[in-house]
């Protein structure tokens, strides 16, 4: 990861990272107990590849996982446009 600033009177920015900081914190770092750095290291980066990117649900993907997205809902994306349609209730 690499630090960045928000542009000035912009505080949205950042608002991806910050919700994955606030998942890692609140999902792995104060759930667990660690015996040292190489410990913390190792479990966050589990956390990460092993659920975070693989089971745990993201609403800005449509909940689904985000190997699920690339995937499946990428590809139904691909296929291009759907067609609209209506419904009447009751007919």
């Amino acid at each position: 990861m690499l630090p960045s600033m928000s542009r000035p009177a912009n505080p949205y920015d950042n608002a991806t990272c910050e919700s994955f900081l606030r998942t890692l914190k609140r999902e792995e770092i104060c759930a667990s107990t660690y015996r040292d750095f190489e410990d913390l290291e190792k479990r966050v980066e589990e956390f990460i590849e092993r659920y975070y990117n693989q089971i745990r649900l993201h609403s800005a993907l449509g909940y689904c996982s985000p190997e699920k997205f690339e995937k499946e809902c990428q590809a139904e994306s691909a296929k291009g446009p759907a067609a609209a349609a209506i419904a009447f209730f009751g007919a």
